[in-house]
């Protein structure tokens, strides 16, 4: 399937979602502005805690607003295509609010994953996931990895 074929409107994906019901459907959201090895093994993780994933990607304006003026490094189709080529990710979706509640509540998945960063008392959406059936996990992260290093190492 060719990479852009994974990236999905919202209303696409509830159709996804829909044809994928008898299937454990995993759901991770994120930046992913420059791929490296602790984005590839958090989302392998990730596809291994089910039978689908689907990663929600911030739009360009979110990042913006989330880690400033300098990012993204990597425009939005650009994310999402490196995002839908890796092999065990079933679907991406964009989303620009501040959270990805909004997808969660639509999406409803199976299994929420975040990194081992987070609580799971702090997890968006992670109550409504729990109370319709689901689980939250979190995922330990690869120490030294992330996409600020890599800016700040270039910048040096």
């Amino acid at each position: 399937m060719p990479t852009a074929d994974k990236i999905l409107t919202l209303d696409a994906l509830i159709g996804k979602r829909k044809e994928w019901n008898d299937q454990e459907v995993v759901f991770t959201n994120g930046c992913f502005d420059i791929l490296h090895l602790g984005h590839v093994d958090y989302l392998e993780k990730a596809a291994s805690k089910g039978d689908r994933l689907i990663v929600a990607i911030n739009t360009d304006a979110s990042v913006s607003k989330l880690k400033g003026p300098t990012r993204p490094v990597n425009k939005e189709e650009a994310r999402a295509r490196i995002i839908a080529a890796l092999s065990f990710v079933d679907a991406v979706v964009f989303f620009s609010e501040d959270t990805p509640l909004s997808l969660i509540k639509q999406l409803m998945p199976d299994v929420l994953v975040k990194g081992s960063d987070y609580k799971i008392s702090n997890i968006i959406g992670a109550d409504i996931v729990m109370e319709n059936g689901g689980k939250v996990e979190t995922i330990k992260l690869v120490d030294g990895y992330s996409t600020t290093n890599i800016i700040n190492k270039i910048n040096r």
